[in-house]
């Protein structure tokens, strides 16, 4: 088993292996996505270590991304300044990865896993999720065709992520007639602001539990148009009892019931390894062993972990996930987003965009 560790031990215990700083959250408003996450991560490292990476073996360094950006950035600047880690992995809101880049300035590579508001490149950063208008445009515009939505109302948590991607969505909604961020802990209350405006469509940037229990609230009160969410997974629809209104959608680029040769063959490891038990795989999740994996892809393609050298050959770094192959191209990849409905405690799958 690769071995994980926490910040303590990884400074106390000096090791040969190339550290691997994985910011996750295992606390706050997204700690739901903490468990499948650090197994996937695991998952990724014990696949980098059959090669190994540069002769050595690959450890990870697990940080508690949940916490407020900037004490997450003080601890993984205190990691990065002692030689404890010497590359990063995430998957956690935008706030901390702004948070993180602006105290680093690129002295260690750094893959960030799920979708993101767009712009934002720097020194040794590498995008895997998908922007606005990538991940949300063709979601829309199926909508508008299925269930002939028009008037928008965009609920987001109040942070950078909604609100850059609310504002690169914008002009392709046909009408917007209520806009709200909140606070984390405070989207139920949203509920009657919601309700007020008479929307026939709601496009969420809430996240975590937030989500959860917004949607919750959301049908308890017996409201049901369509609600287009931008970080909705399995476990936050398990969090929520499931939905049977047919009208929860999620637009993501993977899905636990991905039926594809990729997915199939990601799933049987993941069972494999972890069991029939194990924390229901989500995008965020296999997100952070897209991370892992594509470190390791750049890592080798440069022969270095020498920042400037990783750039010089980014381009053209491959890894295979349950997403199928994933080429970086200036920074980031491409690949399909499906559009997912909640059917129950589970999502049906009604369309690939590529």
């Amino acid at each position: 088993m690769a071995p994980m560790v926490d910040p303590l031990e990884a400074r106390l215990l000096p090791s040969s292996a190339v550290r691997i700083g994985l910011i996750v959250p295992v606390s706050g408003v997204l700690g739901l996505v903490g468990p499948c996450a650090i197994n996937c991560a695991l998952l990724a490292a014990e696949e980098v270590n059959g090669r190994g990476l540069l002769g050595r073996r690959v450890e990870l360094v697990l940080i508690d991304g949940g916490r407020a950006p900037r004490e997450v950035a003080a601890e993984v600047g205190g990691l990065v300044a002692s030689g404890t880690i010497q590359a990063l992995a995430g998957t956690h809101a935008s706030d901390v990865r702004v948070a993180v880049v602006d105290l680093l300035r690129g002295r260690v590579p750094f893959v960030y896993a799920p979708p993101y508001e767009g712009g934002g490149q720097a020194r040794g950063l590498y995008f895997l999720g998908e922007t606005p208008v990538r991940q949300l445009r063709p979601a829309i515009e199926w909508l508008r065709a299925h269930r002939r939505t028009r008037r928008w109302f965009l609920l987001g948590n109040d942070y950078v992520w909604p609100r850059l991607v609310n504002g690169a969505i914008r002009g392709y909604l046909d009408q917007v007639v209520g806009e709200s961020y909140v606070p984390h802990g405070a989207a139920v209350a949203a509920v009657e602001g919601v309700r007020a405006a008479r929307p026939d469509a709601i496009l969420l940037t809430l996240i975590g539990s937030d989500l959860v229990r917004f949607n919750r609230a959301f049908v308890q009160e017996g409201l049901a148009v369509p609600r287009l969410c931008a970080a909705l997974e399995e476990h936050g629809l398990l969090g929520m009892g499931g939905d049977e209104t047919g009208e929860l959608f999620a637009s993501m680029g993977y899905f636990h019931g991905l039926d594809t040769d990729a997915g199939l063959s990601f799933a049987e490891r993941y069972t494999g390894r972890f069991g029939p038990h194990a924390p229901l795989l989500n995008a965020h999740g296999h997100g952070c062993y897209e991370a892992v994996m594509m470190l390791a892809s750049l890592i080798r393609r440069a022969g270095s972990l020498d920042v400037d050298t990783i750039d010089r050959h980014a381009d053209g770094a491959t890894i295979t996930s349950a997403r199928g192959e994933l080429t970086l191209v200036d920074r980031q990849v491409r690949q399909r987003v499906h559009l997912g409905r909640a059917d129950g405690l589970s999502f049906f799958l009604e369309k690939p965009f590529h």
